[in-house]
């Protein structure tokens, strides 16, 4: 009796089993998966095909990208789903590809990619700048697999153990400080060098030339300097012509008071009517 109830209870088991793993979703890519990881570059296609097994009537399908739900036309969504990056770009490395049945999200399959790019680094760039000033040079070396960096003035590494030169990188941008700046130390060529275990060695130079420090006064202040200067004049005007108006008010009073007085008692004349 025992061994009955076991052996029954062994195929219940089995069978619950087997319902677990006879629904599945399985994502196929072109170009193949290594694994959950498609490798391509920049302006490739990659086609991704989305398929339900052990489904009777097949199901509703959804695709995310990076947790974002991505449209779908209704004829794309049930049974099969079919998903095409076209073309490639720098913002698709990592991204992750799920796709998952609509009515039971535990039910999915997801799928990274790996975007290979070389850092964009080409031409020349001439710099002007005067002696005793900063200058800050910058290279973009965003690329995948990463690179190493290193920079050169005239053709030489750059002994970094100076006080005036400063260098930093994350990952995106390079960039080389340059502080208090001589002619007879500074000036010259200088390279932004990025070497790539996949595309080999990239790079972009700076032609540094040093001018004379040029006196510079500050602005505002000269600004604020001027304006005290002219609102100086201005009320001195003001002043001058309140004057001016005052005397002439002064002589008109004076003038009829003379003209209403009598030629005998000119001489009587008061002090009110001075000036």
């Amino acid at each position: 009796m025992k061994l009955s109830v076991c052996i029954h209870l062994l195929l219940h088991l089995l069978l619950c089993t087997c319902c677990i793993h006879c629904t599945d979703v399985l994502i196929q890519s072109n170009p193949a998966a290594d694994g959950s990881i498609i490798k391509t570059e920049v302006d490739q296609t990659v086609s991704l095909s989305c398929m339900v097994e052990g489904l009777a009537d097949g199901g509703e399908l959804e695709w995310y990208r990076n947790k974002r739900l991505v449209s779908l036309t209704d004829e794309n969504r049930m049974e099969e789903s079919h998903l095409c990056v076209e073309p490639v770009t720098t913002e698709d490395n990592g991204a992750i590809f799920t796709c998952q049945l609509k009515a039971n999200a535990s039910l999915k399959a997801s799928i990274h990619l790996e975007v290979s790019y070389p850092p964009d680094l080409n031409g020349s760039e001439e710099m002007h700048v005067e002696e005793e000033s900063d200058a800050v040079l910058s290279c973009n070396v965003q690329a995948f697999p990463p690179v190493a960096v290193i920079w050169k003035k005239d053709d030489a590494v750059l002994d970094l153990s100076t006080s005036t030169y400063h260098t930093s990188n994350d990952g995106v941008t390079a960039k080389l400080s340059i502080y208090n700046i001589k002619r007879s130390s500074h000036q010259g060529q200088y390279s932004c060098e990025a070497t790539s275990p996949t595309y080999g060695l990239k790079s972009k130079t700076f032609i540094l030339i040093v001018g004379d420090k040029v006196m510079k006064f500050p602005l505002w202040p000269t600004i604020a300097g001027i304006v005290v200067v002219l609102l100086t004049m201005l009320l001195a005007v003001i002043s001058r012509w309140q004057r001016v108006m005052k005397n002439k008010t002064c002589l008109f009073s004076l003038h009829s008071a003379l003209k209403e007085s009598t030629i005998s008692d000119h001489h009587l004349w008061d002090s009110k009517y001075c000036c």
